[in-house]
């Protein structure tokens, strides 16, 4: 699979994302938009844009699904993509927004670390507010797709496995997971 070769080079990747924008998600267990607000959390918001925009997201797995907590993705299925953007972390932002049902927010090991591994919160994790995680979309439409994301693995898959071997490692090992398809950022509807 060919990747976009700016995704070797995430400090070009700094474009301005709109105030408000949807993302259609077309998955192997079916379609749903998030509709993003800049406002919520501006940085986060523009690192999303520019994956999406670049096709990031295009093959990576649904690799961590905990029922009633998160479904979590954000590692590319190309470890060469992985290495680039391992350290190429953005700063916090404050949290405005709760991590309620249908949130999209970046993971984070700690402060000012978050890259590219982004969740969509199962229900109210609010207790993740305090932690800093600050959402940026919300899902709009087609979570009950994201509720069939396969989950049998829970959270098996190794991480650290997945962005120095990519896919292949997922494929030989956990072979029902669901992926992306591709990502497309759509023009959100005028407001009314």
């Amino acid at each position: 699979m060919a990747i976009d070769p700016a995704l070797l080079h995430p400090e070009t990747l700094t474009e301005k994302a709109p105030e408000v924008f949807d993302v259609k998600f077309d998955t192997t267990r079916g379609d749903f938009t998030v509709q993003v607000n800049r406002k919520w959390a501006p940085l986060g918001a523009d690192r999303f844009y520019n994956l999406v925009q670049h096709g990031f997201f295009t093959g990576a797995a649904f690799f961590r699904v905990v029922p009633g907590f998160i479904v979590q993705f954000g590692l590319s299925p190309d470890p060469a993509v992985n290495r680039a953007w391992r350290s190429a972390n953005i700063k916090d932002d404050p949290v405005t927004q709760s991590n309620k049902r249908g949130t999209i927010t970046f993971a984070t090991a700690g402060p000012n670390t978050r890259t590219t591994q982004l969740f969509i919160n199962f229900g109210d994790n609010s207790g993740l507010d305090r932690q800093g995680f600050a959402p940026f979309g919300l899902v709009t439409s087609g979570m009950d797709v994201v509720d069939k994301i396969y989950s049998g693995y829970g959270q098996q898959p190794d991480q650290g496995a997945i962005t120095t071997q990519g896919m292949a490692y997922l494929q030989k090992n956990f072979p029902n997971l669901d992926s992306i398809k591709s990502a497309t950022v759509v023009p959100a509807p005028a407001a009314q």
